[in-house]
């Protein structure tokens, strides 16, 4: 099954909102209708393909005259990625940024024979995984290029149980990962929000980080080797759990969103099926005392599987349990909502969560019990279609995220929601800004923001000036320009001075030796020479 093509995942799954929530957002933010609907995918008209015969009859003879397509649907369906300004301009026509052909191949061999021929023809490649991203990771600087969609290459190549490791290749979607794994008794323990549609290859490329992460870490933790297809050859990492042969090549293909090359196949660390899986609420008085309480857990134990915690905004809102959204706020109760989860054996599960309450509970937190876990669980991929709806009913809605030590934390809170809410104020669309710490780490943690509002008269460019300035807050108060989402073109010019001048030097030395005639994403992680 195909994502919807101007929004988010399955549309069987696709609600309206409540008319508590539209009453909400016309009351509190001034959110009118749309004044003009949508489009059709039949009414989306892409330019004509300009790439010569030749370099099409090349494409075909290295993956297939059945896996190259240039049909308008496929071609629509690969322009950009998920983020909100990404799905604005596809519903208002905008298709300036499609590609030229939508290329599949099947083996890493024809990953090297397709970029062989791109190179031989001057196209640009854009590998697509889920087409997932939220950081303009798919829309390159070039108009010439090509999607390389890799579901072709979905299997699962080895299991080693005595070693507990797996070679997953790129186009695996993380359920089908996940079935594979659970077949053998095993999970990769990745769950991010993008999880029903996200794919191997995309994690590895953008540093995901799953919402189980305080219990199995990050992905590129999870990472022990990787395969790279590149236009003057292959990089094959990964001879053993750990190394001291010089600097570790995964570190550097990890996080490179397609810029250096085409990762064809993944090895990564699998643990066993948790026994048990125990979700549940705790609440505190203010986002201040629960981000110490998750501070305390993070740095001296017991540490949850999943650890998240809402900012009284949200908490009242109800956007820590989308499928709520529009409830009674009374029903939530005050303060700060908290999620614990905890996966493992019965005993050990039962071990963590008793200890960990202990903590919470000294450090002020009072237990919600079962139910706001098990109703975030139920919903944590839900947000995503909240978007959309949001979106039809002309109200503007994205997120962005960041990370930051402990001692940082509230100073770039702070910063990011003020930069935030000032912007939006002056453009005449004061928003609704939410927050939730969702990952935890003993130095630190990620901050992920929701923000809502009123449209306005050009939703992109009502939106880019806040963007801007939450950029600026959030390098001004020490965080990362990204924690999980990737740099894609959205964040690369923050992520060069995040970089600094030498490194960013680096890097492109490795691209030139790498992808001699750019052509490999270009300006999407660093900016074209």
């Amino acid at each position: 099954m195909d994502m919807l093509w101007n929004g988010w995942g399955d549309p069987a799954k696709a609600a309206p909102l409540p008319e508590t929530v539209t009453g909400l957002l016309r009351d509190l933010l001034g959110v009118k209708p749309r004044s003009t609907p949508a489009l059709a995918l039949e009414d989306i008209r892409p330019p004509a393909p300009t790439a010569a015969p030749a370099a099409l009859r090349a494409l075909a003879a290295a993956v297939g005259d059945e896996h190259v397509r240039t049909d308008a649907e496929s071609r629509v369906r690969h322009t950009r990625g998920k983020s909100t300004p990404d799905l604005l301009r596809l519903r208002a026509g905008d298709v300036s940024d499609v590609p030229q052909a939508v290329v599949l191949p099947a083996t890493h061999d024809e990953v090297l024979a397709v970029l062989r021929a791109c190179a031989a023809h001057g196209l640009a490649a854009v590998p697509f995984g889920g087409g997932t991203s939220v950081v303009g990771g798919l829309a390159p600087q070039r108009s010439a290029f090509i999607a390389l969609d890799l579901r072709r290459m979905n299997g699962l190549l080895d299991l080693d149980p005595v070693s507990r490791t797996a070679v997953l290749q790129p186009g695996l979607r993380a359920p089908e990962a996940e079935a594979l794994l659970a077949g053998h008794g095993f999970t990769l323990g990745h769950f991010p929000q993008s999880f029903e549609w996200a794919t191997i290859g995309g994690f590895a490329a953008a540093r995901s980080s799953g919402q189980a992460s305080a219990g199995y870490g990050r992905f590129d933790e999870m990472v022990l080797g990787l395969t790279l297809a590149t236009p003057e050859g292959t990089i094959e990492t990964g001879r053993a759990p750990r190394s001291a042969a010089g600097p570790d090549l995964r570190q550097l293909i990890l996080g490179s969103e397609g810029a250096f090359g085409v990762i064809t196949s993944v090895t990564v660390r699998i643990r066993p099926l948790p026994e048990a899986r125990v979700y549940e609420g705790w609440r505190f008085g203010s986002f201040e005392e629960g981000a110490a309480a998750l501070r305390r857990l993070a740095q001296d134990g017991p540490r949850p599987t999943v650890l998240r915690l809402s900012d009284e905004t949200e908490t009242l809102i109800g956007l820590a349990q989308p499928d709520a959204i529009g409830a009674d706020p009374a029903q939530g109760g005050a303060g700060c909502l908290a999620i614990a989860g905890y996966e493992g054996t019965a005993e050990d599960t039962a071990y963590r969560r008793e200890r960990a309450a202990a903590v919470l509970t000294d450090c002020g937190g009072t237990p919600a019990g079962a139910e706001p876990g098990e109703r975030w669980a139920h919903g944590r991929y839900s947000a995503p279609y909240l978007r959309d709806a949001l979106l039809d009913v002309g109200a503007f809605a994205e997120t962005l995220e960041t990370a930051a030590f402990w001692s940082r934390v509230p100073e770039l809170y702070t910063a990011v929601r003020t930069a935030l809410t000032d912007t939006l104020t002056r453009a005449g669309t004061p928003p609704l800004v939410m927050c939730h710490i969702s990952h935890v780490y003993e130095n630190g943690a990620s901050l992920y923001f929701t923000v809502v509002s009123a449209q306005g008269e050009d939703p992109v460019a009502h939106w880019t000036p806040a963007k801007h300035a939450a950029n600026e807050a959030v390098l001004a108060a020490g965080g990362t320009i990204s924690h999980h989402h990737g740099v894609g073109t959205d964040h690369r010019d923050w992520y060069v001075r995040e970089a600094g001048p030498l490194g960013v030097s680096a890097l492109r030395a490795v691209k030139r030796r790498l992808d001699p005639e750019g052509l490999l994403n270009p300006g999407v992680l660093l900016p074209t020479d």
